[in-house]
């Protein structure tokens, strides 16, 4: 049986008592539900994909507090929502914080969501106990996280005209969302930041995996964001007649297809680390319950932190591949897709301040990888980046019954300001990048 968690009232008070500068649970758990109404559907879940009506609402209502608090706040030419409190050096790069706030159809309320509005509460404590940090605290909403990260690639000058044509789940285009929410796309390259403007960035989510809430623990320090790589795997045979073939004569693509996938199950399962390999969608043609299957189109994707990892892995499930189609008279061909990212480690000094930090607070902590994509992967890209996951319950995520608990939000949230004031105060060395 888990123990029992903290009542919000008794972490408050454990918080003032260790740290002149608390949150507040409270408003962090109003402002979360406030949001959640932009886009609840009928089945309680969310419908606040990118670039929706929904969507444009929930940024007005988070621009309009952000305003309030007298913080200098702008839409940039990605859509991207900024929000600038100045520092005491005005020579000194951005501490940058923040997360998204768009879902999948039908998803959560707590994904994206927890990041942005526990970003928020920084903010807003920052303001009332006017603590004056020396680099400017820039928060960032980034935009079309759901549909590729679209936001934080922008800002590491990677998003190409291509991807400004792709159709969105809003039925928009990127290009056309992007002007819905106040950016424009033909100036998208001015978004590029530097790697001299930028102090540090860090992220806070929930875990949306199941480690944390089954091993009891209440911290999550991010070692890294694992790439992802993925291949169409075409499987050819011969389509023929079902009933007049014989089995030893049959060239089925589906029977080799389904070899195929229990060895990539073998061969992941045999190395040991936290990869992941997995066969996802799978199409027969012709499709006739009397044919042969010809032909078979299937998903591979692998994922670790690793990237020798991954290549090692997709080397042998290559050669298991060629021992299948000879063995089933078939020829199977990789085709990988471009839609795929390299591992992105976080900032090794940054995950140490987050422990010490966690320690301080008598939090229980972790270290793992995240398994889903993320605005700081490519954040990493330019800048030192570090990533603190709260637990989800049961690990359930983009799905209605997503959810993780008041006092688990406020834990991570009060986290996120300590580790942030900390990596104010620290010097880190430019030329060394994200130190891996």
């Amino acid at each position: 049986m888990k123990k029992q968690v903290l009542t919000l009232l008794f972490f408050t008070s454990l918080l003032s008592a260790q740290d002149p500068v608390a949150i507040n649970p409270d408003r962090v758990n109003a402002n979360l539900q406030a949001l959640k109404q932009f886009g609840i559907n009928e089945q309680k879940g969310n419908d606040r994909i990118a670039y929706s009506d929904y969507e444009i609402e929930a940024r007005s209502f988070l621009i309009q507090k952000l305003k309030k608090l007298g913080l200098e706040v702008q839409v940039d030419f990605s859509g991207n929502i900024s929000a600038l409190r100045a520092g005491s050096d005005p020579k000194a790069p951005t501490v940058a914080f923040g997360s998204h706030i768009d879902a999948v159809p039908n998803g959560g309320h707590y994904d994206g969501n927890v990041g942005s509005i526990g970003a928020l509460e920084v903010m807003e404590t920052l303001v009332e106990n006017n603590i004056e940090t020396k680099h400017p605290f820039e928060l960032l909403i980034f935009t079309n996280e759901e549909g590729g990260v679209f936001g934080s690639r922008a800002l590491a000058g990677k998003i190409k005209p291509a991807a400004l044509a792709v159709k969105t789940n809003s039925g928009y285009t990127n290009a056309e969302g992007v002007k819905r929410l106040g950016g424009d796309p033909e100036k998208i390259d001015a978004v590029i930041r530097k790697p001299e403007q930028l102090h540090a960035f860090m992220e806070l989510h929930i875990e949306q995996g199941s480690t944390l809430y089954e091993k009891d623990i209440e911290i999550g320090v991010v070692e890294g964001i694992v790439g992802l790589k993925w291949w169409d795997v075409t499987i050819t045979g011969f389509a023929n007649h079902a009933g007049t073939t014989p089995m030893h004569r049959r060239q089925d693509a589906l029977l080799a297809a389904a070899a195929f996938t229990l060895k990539v199950n073998e061969v992941i399962k045999s190395y040991p680390g936290r990869h992941v390999g997995t066969v996802g969608r799978i199409a027969a043609y012709p499709g006739a319950p009397n044919v042969i299957p010809g032909k078979v189109v299937l998903s591979l994707e692998i994922r670790d932190l690793d990237a020798q990892k991954i290549a090692r892995l997709f080397d042998q499930i290559q050669e298991e591949a060629n021992h299948i189609g000879e063995k089933y008279n078939t020829r199977i061909q990789f085709s990988p897709i471009d839609a795929t990212s390299d591992p992105a480690l976080t900032d090794k000094r940054i995950q140490q301040i987050i422990r010490e930090n966690a320690d301080l607070l008598g939090l229980s902590h972790l270290d793992l990888p995240s398994g889903a994509g993320h605005d700081a992967q490519d954040m990493a890209l330019l800048t030192p980046t570090g990533m603190i996951f709260i637990p989800s319950v049961d690990g359930i995520s983009h799905a209605p019954n997503e959810y993780s608990t008041p006092q688990a939000i406020a834990k991570g949230t009060q986290l996120l300001l300590n580790t942030l004031l900390e990596i104010d105060q620290t010097d880190f060395n430019p030329q060394l990048g994200n130190l891996k």
